[in-house]
């Protein structure tokens, strides 16, 4: 007899596309420029919905956004934001869509100031994934004190749809924490990709 694979309870029973979300990249760190900001138009247009909504958008979003490059999305023109605005592939939000290009720019700004985004980002908890080995689904938290402080300073710089929740679901997303449940079957494979020299 097989025995059940155990995984964080928000990824159960939602449809096969969240599971697969939570089974391959939920928790992996990520120092690719490009997912980084992917991530980024993502979660904050999350922002009031439920992630499985934006998981079933993420192939309009990858069309609509020039597949996450950010140079290309600073320089979209307020004519394409309306044409973005008639495309029911992606969240048609007005102030998200614009969001989106803002912090296209202010992305390019930190590339140029620190190298590399992932540089910029991963700094704020020291180039290395925080591990929080968490027993219980119940005990996730929604921000943390490093969310706190990277929500901030990308405020400050500019990009807009960053607020703490946000950037610690971000921080999830790209591995810069690691929140599966220890019990998960993915806690320790996220763990020693954590641990590894990039």
């Amino acid at each position: 007899m097989t025995r059940a694979i155990s995984r964080c309870r928000w990824a159960e029973g939602v449809n096969l596309e969240y599971i697969e979300y939570h089974d391959r990249e939920w928790g992996v760190p990520v120092w690719d420029d490009r997912v980084q900001f992917e991530f980024l138009i993502l979660e904050g247009a999350q922002a009031g919905l439920s992630w499985s909504t934006i998981l079933n958008k993420r192939q309009g979003y990858r069309r609509a956004f020039a597949d996450f490059d950010a140079a290309k999305v600073a320089r979209f023109t307020a004519k394409r934001v309306e044409k973005l605005l008639e495309d029911p592939s992606i969240v048609r939000n007005r102030l998200k869509v614009n969001a989106a290009v803002t912090n296209a720019k202010a992305f390019l700004a930190v590339q140029k100031e620190f190298g590399t985004f992932s540089e910029y980002i991963w700094g704020f908890v020291g180039g290395k994934p925080i591990q929080t080995n968490r027993r219980a689904d119940d005990d996730l938290q929604a921000t943390s004190p490093e969310s706190d402080a990277l929500s901030k300073d990308l405020k400050k710089r500019g990009f807009k749809f960053v607020g703490s929740t946000i950037i610690y679901a971000h921080m999830q997303a790209t591995g810069m924490v690691n929140d599966h449940v220890s019990t998960c079957f993915r806690y320790k494979p996220c763990k020693a990709l954590g641990s590894r020299k990039r």
